[in-house]
């Protein structure tokens, strides 16, 4: 369930974030061959729906990623049906198995293996089973950097938004009773550079905008 076999190719579900990143990270690492990124978009085209970042911004990532982007609008009503299209296409393609970032919430798993196999692919989680910090102390010894881009409103304040997620604000958070991962849903992030980039992605600093129960940093690519 970890891993695709070597030489294999395969498709990321993308949502731009460190835990996606670095599931896409080990499965290259190991010998497979990643070839598109998967990312569902808001209704208008103009927002990714998991983090609400900009279409530029995504694109940007894939460009320094060197990676094909793939991606559909959606509502929530009809998200699963919409990746498992994207999924088949993949498959069409060529794709052998889907690659998720998740690390230790069940029903994430599940949920997510039920729709690659809807799709006719394998289902891979990298991180899976994994402690939380030693998936962050991966992170930065391989170099890679993220930012904080969504918290949750009463959870978090919104002055973390922009923030490097570096050891001494995982530190901050856990003194705080938050799970530095953010893995429960109370923060995201963005990556920015790393060992797959070809380039670190420029990006400016945007407003900080309401939306729904999170605040979310309005990026664009500089």
């Amino acid at each position: 369930m970890r891993a695709p076999a070597i030489n294999e190719p395969f498709c990321c579900s993308w949502s731009g974030g460190k835990d996606s990143c670095l599931a896409l990270h080990r499965a290259a690492a190991g010998g497979a061959i990643p070839q598109v990124l998967l990312t569902l978009f808001t209704e208008d085209e103009t927002r990714t729906r998991s983090h609400g970042l900009h279409r530029s911004v995504v694109e940007a990532q894939a460009d320094a990623l060197g990676l094909e982007l793939r991606t559909v609008s959606t509502s929530w009503e009809n998200y699963r049906e919409s990746l498992v299209a994207l999924l088949e296409e993949a498959r069409q393609d060529g794709m052998k198995s889907v690659v998720f970032g998740d690390i230790d919430i069940e029903a994430h798993r599940d949920w997510e293996l039920a729709v690659a196999r809807d799709a006719g692919l394998s289902g891979l989680l990298p991180l899976w089973g994994f402690e939380r910090c030693d998936v962050l102390d991966e992170w930065w010894q391989l170099g890679f950097e993220a930012r904080i881009v969504v918290v949750r409103d009463g959870v978090m304040s919104r002055d973390y938004l922009g923030r490097t997620l570096d050891s001494g604000l995982a530190s901050e958070l856990e003194a705080q009773g938050i799970d530095a991962c953010g893995e429960n849903g109370e923060f995201h992030t963005l990556a920015t550079n790393g060992p797959l980039f070809r380039h670190s992605l420029k990006i400016l600093a945007g407003e900080h905008v309401k939306r729904a129960d999170c605040w979310v940093e309005d990026l664009r690519v500089a």
